[in-house]
């Protein structure tokens, strides 16, 4: 028998890997790969990556301007220069993430956006090839909603725990959505002090009910699982429409031959009663609905401090090196 991970691949889910390692996305031959400052931050310290720091280091001390916006411009050349290479290995798209210190802030979300969009097209990389990432936020739903339609710029909408942020984000037109699977389990874990099957695990009961919303209302927009903490976790959504996985996964996948079916289908939704609603420009609905869910809140807030964290400690790498 095939191993799972090819078995999973043939329900339909695209496989995305979910890390700024280049040798582990070439050993899985995904179709995309995400990245986060939390995953390049981790693959910057690893030696083989010094010649992407000094090389966004050196392009940043040309630009002028103080420390600070050095250091912030060598961010923006070090997130492209992963980018960059990634695309070497992948045949699809990269995601490369907007600094989330941003995700309150439609305007500096689209300014920097752009700003990497132009980054990849000075080293001859069309914006069809990426994604650019951005939180789950009110704003942030907002700034894809221009990008998509003002610039044709593809987005990825992060830091998603709910059908209320789901619905937004298909309102707004983006491309691809990542709900976070695990960090919803984390949460309802250790709220109730108890471990779930994978059957009734919360986080994927969470992407199953965000796949079968946008099937059986005909939304485009790609549901992307994201965020595992087992392979329970993954088999429970094959066929849903991209998986992101992180190398440690891929390779309990790979290594395995237990037979993986399809549990996800879109023809099955379309059947399903489920009750349509909108958020179309009435952010008070949008604000009030996600209040309600105290796991979402907690989840995204905690999710944009890790990673403005985990950029900041990116710019202080930096920093010692421009300043060096």
């Amino acid at each position: 028998m095939s191993s799972s991970l090819d078995q999973l691949k043939a329900s339909g889910t695209v496989v995305v890997c979910d890390s700024g390692d280049f040798e582990t996305i070439g050993k899985y031959k995904p179709q995309d790969a995400t990245t986060n400052p939390s995953l390049i931050l981790a693959a910057s310290k690893k030696p083989e990556y010094a010649r992407l720091i000094d090389e966004a280091v050196k392009v940043a001390k040309t630009t002028g301007g103080d420390v600070d916006q050095q250091v912030d411009e060598a961010l923006d050349h070090l997130l492209v220069e992963f980018g960059k290479e990634i695309l070497k290995i992948i045949p699809g798209k990269v995601s490369t993430e907007v600094d989330a210190r941003w995700s309150f802030d439609t305007k500096a979300s689209v300014d920097k956006a752009l700003r990497i969009i132009q980054l990849y097209k000075e080293q001859g990389i069309s914006k069809d090839r990426v994604l650019i990432k951005i939180a789950s936020t009110w704003e942030g739903i907002k700034a894809a909603e221009i990008l998509q339609r003002d610039h044709g710029i593809n987005t990825n909408l992060t830091l998603m725990f709910s059908l209320v942020q789901a619905i937004a984000a298909a309102e707004a037109g983006a491309f691809l959505i990542s709900p976070f699977v695990g960090r919803i389990l984390d949460w309802y874990k250790a709220a109730n002090k108890r471990d779930y099957s994978k059957e009734e695990d919360p986080g994927v009961k969470s992407v199953q009910s965000i796949f079968n919303y946008y099937k059986k209302h005909g939304y485009k927009t790609i549901v992307m699982g994201a965020s595992f903490r087992s392979i329970g976790e993954i088999t429970e959504l094959a066929g849903c429409d991209y998986l992101t996985i992180s190398p440690n996964l891929l390779e309990e996948l790979h290594n395995s031959s237990d037979a993986l079916p399809k549990k996800l289908d879109a023809s099955s939704a379309a059947s399903l009663d489920i009750e349509k609603k909108t958020y179309i420009n009435d952010e008070a609905n949008f604000r009030f609905d996600f209040n309600e869910d105290q796991m979402a809140v907690e989840k995204l807030r905690e999710g944009i401090s890790k990673f403005a964290a985990d950029a900041v400690t990116l710019k202080d790498i930096l920093k010692q090196k421009i300043s060096a």
